[in-house]
C-alpha cells in the first residue's frame, strides 16, 4: 500500500441523461489517469441532473445501472471513483441523495446519504429527497483514510469532526453549491475552515453551469489551497498525503487541546 493519493476534481456542467453522464465519466477519467490521479471524484448528483419533468424518484430507478457502471469504469481506469448517485428510498415520491466511492476493483468502498437536506434560500430538497439516517463512515484507499460529505454538509461541522475523530486524512464533497451574494466565498471559506479545524484534507467539487458557481478546490490540512478551478468545467488535480497530516497535527495539536471534559464530541 502506498501512503498517498493523487486525487482529481471533475468540475462538471450537470447532465440530465445518466448514459450521457457515464461517457463523460470515462472520457474525464482516462485524462485524470493520464495526468496521473488515483482518485477521481464527481460532484452530487452527478448520475443525472433533476428537473421537472424528471424527479429525482424517478431518475433512481437506474441507479443500479448507473452504479454498475460507474465500477466498470473504475476497474477499467485502475483508479478509485467518487460521484453522486440517486437511490430509491421507502418513499416512492422522494430519493436519496448519495455520494459513493468505488474502488479500482469494481468492489463499493463506501456509500453515505446526505443527512442534512437543504431548505433554504426558496429551495426545498426535502419536497423530492429523503434525508439519510446514518453518518458518513471513514474507509481507506492507497494509505489514505477518508470519508464523504455532501454540500450543505459543509455547514455542519459537527460531521467533519465526527470523521476526523475517527482518523480522516481527508473528506471529500461532492456538491451543487448554488451561485448567489455571499454563496462562492462561504464555500471556500468553509471548505478552509473544515480543513483547519480538523486539520486534515478538504476536497469540494462542484457542478457548473445553470445555477451552481464552480470554484472546486483541495484545500490542505493548514489550509493552504493546493488546487482550485474557476466558473468553468475544468479538471484539476492535487496529492493527498497522510505524512503532511501528520506534519500539521505535531506544529498545531489542536485536537489534543480539546477539552473533552467540558465539551462533548461529536
Amino acid at each position: 500500500m502506498t501512503d498517498a493519493v493523487t486525487v482529481a476534481l471533475a468540475q462538471v456542467e450537470g447532465r440530465p441523461d445518466p448514459a450521457a453522464n457515464l461517457e463523460m465519466a470515462g472520457r474525464l477519467g482516462k485524462e485524470a489517469v493520464r495526468r496521473g490521479a488515483t482518485l477521481v471524484v464527481f460532484p452530487e448528483m452527478f448520475m443525472a441532473l433533476p428537473g421537472k419533468d424528471r424527479p429525482p424518484s424517478l431518475l433512481a430507478r437506474e441507479s443500479a445501472t448507473f452504479l454498475d457502471g460507474m465500477a466498470r469504469l473504475a476497474r477499467r481506469l485502475g483508479a478509485a471513483v467518487v460521484f453522486g448517485l440517486w437511490e430509491p428510498s421507502p418513499d416512492p415520491e422522494r430519493a436519496y441523495n448519495t455520494a459513493a466511492a468505488v474502488g479500482p476493483d469494481g468492489s463499493l468502498l463506501s456509500r453515505y446519504r446526505k443527512v442534512h437536506l437543504f431548505d433554504a434560500l426558496n429551495v426545498r430538497e426535502s419536497d423530492t429527497m429523503a434525508p439519510g439516517a446514518a453518518p458518513p463512515e471513514v474507509f481507506s484507499f492507497r494509505g489514505v483514510r477518508m470519508g464523504l460529505a455532501i454540500c450543505y454538509d459543509l455547514r455542519f461541522p459537527e460531521i467533519f469532526r465526527r470523521l476526523s475523530n475517527e482518523g480522516a486524512d481527508l473528506v471529500i464533497v461532492p456538491s451543487a453549491w448554488y451561485q448567489g451574494i455571499l454563496k462562492e466565498d462561504h464555500w471556500w471559506t468553509l471548505l478552509r475552515a473544515r480543513a483547519i479545524e480538523n486539520t486534515c484534507y478538504t476536497a469540494g467539487c462542484n457542478l457548473v453551469g445553470g445555477a451552481f458557481c464552480g470554484r472546486s478546490a483541495v484545500f490542505d490540512p493548514f489550509g493552504v489551497p493546493t488546487a482550485s478551478a474557476g466558473e468553468g468545467e475544468d479538471l484539476i488535480l492535487a496529492e493527498i498525503s497522510p505524512r503532511r497530516v501528520a506534519e500539521v497535527r505535531r506544529k498545531l495539536p489542536a485536537l489534543e487541546h480539546r477539552r473533552r471534559d467540558l465539551f462533548r464530541d461529536p
